[in-house]
């Protein structure tokens, strides 16, 4: 068990969050956290990291446990480089090697049988026993695969002050997963995420020592990390065994059981009732009928099942249709500051089309989005009556000082109060939310005001720079039926894997310095990747077997050459017959170490650990030597 709630309440200002919850995280388990914008989530991870103390039940957390917690928006700040910074989160590991090393020197000289060499020698196991459990002369193999898969393999010695936001984040979930804590909290950890990386993570994950426990929306995530999913729901938690598709099922079966047993229980109240509205005041059947009546007060009340909100409307329309071509992109070269992202891009837009934007962090998809919102470059024209409207994934277009009723209304000022505020009602935004200064909205609640705005701009061009990012489910279910609905043209940047396949019926993807368009869905576009591999793959087959037999052709070489080669194979051979040699002395040190009557003899475990040392300089310059032979 790594952490309990029993029993647990939290109110804000007289308002219940949550009520009577109950459950436990387990080491190694992968638990979901899932739950409409405003139900708690982020309440509950409070709850758990210490952030918030419960108002009443108790909070259990096993003694030494470590926890690490990745915020939505919380990045790494730091001044150092990344590969510094990620070093910092092995050093338990780093140092526990050197301090190996410094007791191994220690011992060597301490007398044997002494206090200090028993001293020494308990320090010297336990610190054994540390290393091997934490792997600890692969710490930094792991830094090194973690950074590659976290998309950083090129950027070692970037400043972390220099990068973006999203790169931060994700630097700290690099960190995090080098800590190796006992419990790793994930609070959206897919928003700054490509698909590229994603799949890592996931796989990352599923060999991860320490428990997980996950918000996300994504779904695939869900049903890829987790093996049980919690939810919060009418300030209640429910937990369902098995992934995201597992949860479906299991929910709507407990729904319609709630809902049978309550109708069931409401028509047998009824029928008692009646009895005894019928019958209490007849002498000859008031007797049965107070038999009733304590039926019913026995009886313990259902309470009606509880009905979700319904999720937020989303309906884009535009007065004024474009021309058939809508976008025209011809040798375009796209570059920000000063670093060319792609060279000699084509792609070309008709009336109608649904268009994802797809590439990793960094390769310039909202770089493209920007440019195709501002216009006015000779290689990405524009079509005939195209009226764009922009949805940015950072929402800077919201003033962050006004309210959200009148970041609206400025946008429709010839609308009734009323009507503005049905607008944002439709989009999820609730009356006590209209006098709310848009600074202090929720990432959710900022998403839908923003999709609002949106709509307001009556644009027959849709750009969208992951529009799904901070919504929940049933929101981005809306929002995705709204846009295909949407008579207009949508060019988007999404990493929802859902999202993209529910929505595109075309792909551009930026790879390598390239523009790559695909003209059909996104099971069009994997299988195109999937080709695109594969003759990859063919390519570097044919080159290596063009570079045997060019080097089967040039196999004559002079006698002074063959000389040279022969001497350093045969220098190569001695070197690692010396190694295994040295290797082999070693592991007989070692055994004579353990045996009870050498260590009896302290003289001759001093001369047995000096020659350790030996033995291990003579390796590291063999094996440097040996480096730079091979």
């Amino acid at each position: 068990m790594l952490i309990t709630f029993e029993n647990v309440n939290f109110s804000y200002i007289g308002d219940p969050i949550l009520a009577d919850i109950n459950f436990t995280i387990n080491e190694g388990e992968r638990a979901g956290l899932i739950g409409e914008n405003g139900a708690g989530k982020t309440t509950l991870l409070k709850l758990i990291t210490g952030g918030l103390a419960a108002e009443s039940g108790e909070v259990r957390k096993k003694n030494g446990a470590t926890f690490g917690f990745l915020e939505q928006t919380g990045g790494l700040e730091a001044e150092g480089t990344v590969y510094s910074e990620m070093l910092l989160a092995v050093k338990p590991q780093l140092d526990a090697v050197s301090r190996l090393a410094e007791l191994s020197q220690a011992l060597s000289f301490a007398e044997y049988g002494s206090d200090e060499y028993r001293r020494l020698s308990a320090k010297y196991e336990g610190l054994e026993k540390f290393i091997a459990a934490h792997d600890c002369y692969n710490a930094e193999v792991r830094v090194k695969t973690v950074l590659g898969g976290m998309g950083f393999a090129g950027l070692y010695e970037q400043k972390i002050s220099t990068m973006s936001g999203g790169e931060k984040t994700r630097l700290k979930l690099a960190r995090l997963l080098l800590e190796e804590p006992d419990l790793l909290i994930l609070d959206e950890p897919t928003n700054h995420l490509d698909i590229k990386t994603l799949f890592w993570l996931e796989d990352y994950l599923s060999s991860f020592k320490g428990a997980v426990l996950v918000v996300s929306h994504d779904r695939y995530f869900l049903d890829r990390v987790t093996s049980r999913i919690l939810e919060v729901e009418n300030k209640r938690l429910y937990s369902y065994p098995g992934n995201y598709s597992k949860y479906k099922i299991l929910k709507a079966e407990r729904l319609a059981l709630e809902q049978k047993e309550y109708e069931r229980q409401q028509e047998e109240r009824a029928k008692l009732q009646e009895y005894v509205d019928r019958n209490i005041v007849r002498a000859t059947t008031a007797k049965s009928a107070q038999s009733r009546v304590k039926q019913l007060e026995r009886m313990e009340i259902l309470q009606k099942p509880y009905t979700p909100p319904a999720p937020p409307r989303f309906k884009f329309v535009f007065p004024v249709n474009t021309g058939e071509l809508v976008l025209d992109i011809r040798d375009l070269n796209l570059e920000v500051g000063g670093k060319r992202l792609f060279s000699g891009g084509n792609l070309q837009l008709t009336r109608g089309k649904k268009l994802a934007i797809v590439g990793e962090n960094g390769t310039g998809k909202s770089t493209l989005l920007k440019l195709i919102a501002g216009g006015g470059n000779i290689n990405c024209l524009i079509g005939r009556f195209v009226r764009i409207a922009y949805y940015d994934q950072e929402n800077l277009n919201l003033n962050a000082e006004n309210t959200v009723l009148a970041e609206l209304w400025e946008r429709h000022v010839t609308s009734s109060q009323t009507e503005v505020r049905s607008l944002l009602a439709q989009c999820g935004l609730s009356a006590e939310d209209m006098y709310k200064k848009v600074r202090e909205l929720s990432g959710g609640e900022r998403a839908k005001l923003a999709l609002c705005v949106l709509e307001a701009e009556e644009g027959n061009v849709l750009l969208l720079d992951e529009p799904t990012n901070h919504l929940d489910l049933p929101a981005r279910e809306s929002l995705e039926r709204a846009l295909k609905e949407f008579a207009g043209t949508v060019i988007f940047v999404s990493h929802d894997r859902y999202f993209i396949s529910a929505l595109a019926d075309c792909v551009a993807e930026i790879e390598d310095g390239k523009l790559n368009f695909v003209n059909g869905g996104y099971e069009a576009f994997r299988e195109e990747k999937k080709k695109l591999a594969a003759e990859r793959e063919q390519v570097a087959a044919a080159a290596a077997e063009a570079e045997y037999l060019e080097k089967k052709r040039e196999g004559y070489r002079s006698k002074k050459e063959r000389a040279a080669e022969a001497a350093q194979k045969e220098r190569i051979k001695r070197i690692e017959a010396a190694i295994s040699q040295n290797e082999g002395e070693e592991a007989e040190i070692s055994a004579k170490l353990a045996d009870p009557a050498v260590t009896a003899d302290y003289r001759e475990v001093e001369r047995l650990c000096r020659r350790l040392d030996e033995l291990k300089r003579e390796q590291e310059e063999l094996y440097a030597e040996y480096d730079k032979l091979i």
